[in-house]
Formats: structure tokens, sequence, C-alpha cells
């Protein structure tokens, strides 16, 4: 039976994997970590998550993604003025490793089961609401995947690209594309980065003396 020091342990071992080998997921592993995915606290019990898989069997979708959203990238970095050879090297990277992931999975967010309000100040709360629950979807993404023995990084450019990512795979209007994970298994395990120490990223709340 796995101590609460194990539990600990898995959850402190997970690290941020960007190179894979080429041995393929199964499919059931890949229905596993979903469903665990959809465990995750969500607003109101809406579960606004929704999930996009791309396999190596569906490598020319895969490919169809990377090109659409390295055009996007690549004008991005245009406005930035940065250096061509720099601009051209990043694209060719971004490519590389969207490409070469045995797994791409876009995570989205689906706000037409969240409460409606006439108000700006809830619905911007609502929306946040619902983004952070599909954004903890994610993170039981990764660690479920972690505990098949897979890799993964979690990536943000769908952020910069949402309607290419949509138009690209075809995905309904609704699903507002929040993030992309790149998932296999990995070819090393990097060594753990520095964290801040608890002192600086916790406060105790103390209680005011009674009077």
């Amino acid at each position: 039976m796995p101590t609460k020091e194990d539990f600990h342990s898995f959850l402190r071992t997970r690290r941020s994997i960007r190179r894979f080998k080429t041995d393929p997921v199964p499919d059931s592993v890949l229905r596993d970590i979903l469903h665990t995915a959809t465990f995750a606290p969500s607003a109101h019990n809406r579960q606004p998550w929704r999930f996009i898989v791309v396999t190596d069997a569906a490598q020319s979708v895969k490919e169809k993604l990377a090109n659409a959203m390295a055009v996007e990238f690549q004008r991005d970095l245009e406005k930035d003025n940065l250096p061509p050879d720099e601009i051209t090297k990043r694209v060719n990277k971004s490519l590389e490793r969207i490409t070469s992931a045995p797994v791409v999975i876009i995570l989205c967010v689906d706000m037409s089961e969240m409460d409606e309000y006439p108000d700006t100040h809830r619905k911007k709360a609502e929306y946040i609401i619902a983004t952070q629950s599909t954004a903890n979807a994610g993170m039981q993404v990764l660690l479920a995947a972690h505990a098949e023995g897979l890799g993964g990084v979690w990536v943000c450019s769908p952020m910069f690209a949402q309607e290419i990512v949509q138009e690209a795979l075809e995905i309904p209007k609704t699903w507002e594309p929040q993030a992309m994970f790149l998932l296999g298994y990995p070819v090393e395990i990097p060594a753990v980065r520095g964290r801040k120490s608890i002192e600086e990223v916790m406060r105790w709340s103390q209680t005011s003396p009674d009077v």
C-alpha cells in the first residue's frame, strides 16, 4: 500500500518532457489518462474541459496543425522584429516538437454549459472559473501520464492562435483552445529545476487578538 510519502514523491517527480521515443502510446492508455483527467474539480461541476487527441495514426493532421501554428508564430515573431535567422530557428523548433511528439492533446474550454449573467463583472468571473476548472483537468492529464510512465509538457501556444487551431483540427467553435500537451515515452528524465522556498510563496494568516 503506497504511503503518503510515496504520493508526495510521485507528485514531486513529474517533469516537463520535450524529447520522446518513437514508441506509440496505446489508445487504451490515452483513454485512461483522459478518464482520470475528468475527475478534476470544476466550478458548478459543469466539467467545461474538452480534449482533442492527435496521435501518429493521424500524422497528416498533426502536420497540418503544426504548419498552421508555425505560420501564425512566424507572424508574431516578425512583429517583434526578431532577426530572420532567429525566427527561422524558433519556428523550426516548434514544428519539430509538435510533429515528433507521439501524442498531441489540445485542451479546450467550453462555456456553453456555464452560467450566463447580464453584467460584465460576473461574466468575467464565470469565464475565469471555467478556465481554472479546465486547467485543473490539464494538470490531471500530466499527472495521469506520469503514472503511466509517460512524459509530457504543457505548451501555451494555442492561446496565441485559437482560431488557427480550431480551423486546422475542425474543432467546434464553442471549444476554445487553451493549451497543448505533447506526450510520449521520455528519452530521458531531466533533473528537477529550482523551486522557490515555501517561505517565499506562503504566508500564514494571523487572526487579530481579542480586544
